[in-house]
């Protein structure tokens, strides 16, 4: 269990569609929220908040949290809809309960907050 400050990140990187499959058939049989993070290496606001997307990971250890690479991805991020980066899609038992668009970190943070006092 990280502690609040703790250098340990809990973001899981997904690299390939077979992996996603797994993560998700997984999640889908879990009652934990999952925050999917849809970024791009090349995408400033994306590297902006990764320390806090880090950070939060580290903080919020009953909740998972994945990165996908829009171009490593472009069927998982079309799958959710992506348009812009970042995008934070919270899904609790296979639906979609919250999204931010944009590197909103507060707006975030109380976003899954919120879903996981529910």
């Amino acid at each position: 269990m990280g502690g609040l400050f703790s250098s340990q990140s809990a973001v899981i990187a997904v690299h390939s569609a077979g992996e996603w499959a797994k993560k998700w058939q997984s999640h889908t049989q879990s009652n934990k929220l999952m925050i999917i993070d849809f970024a791009a290496s090349w995408c400033g606001p994306c590297r902006s908040i990764e320390p806090a997307i880090k950070e939060m990971s580290a903080r919020f250890t009953n909740a998972v949290f994945l990165k996908v690479d829009v171009d490593e991805l472009p069927e998982v991020s079309k799958q959710w809809k992506v348009q812009a980066m970042p995008t934070f899609v919270l899904v609790k038992r296979g639906q979609e309960v919250g999204r931010i668009v944009g590197a909103k970190k507060d707006e975030l943070q109380r976003t899954i907050q919120l879903h996981l006092n529910m």
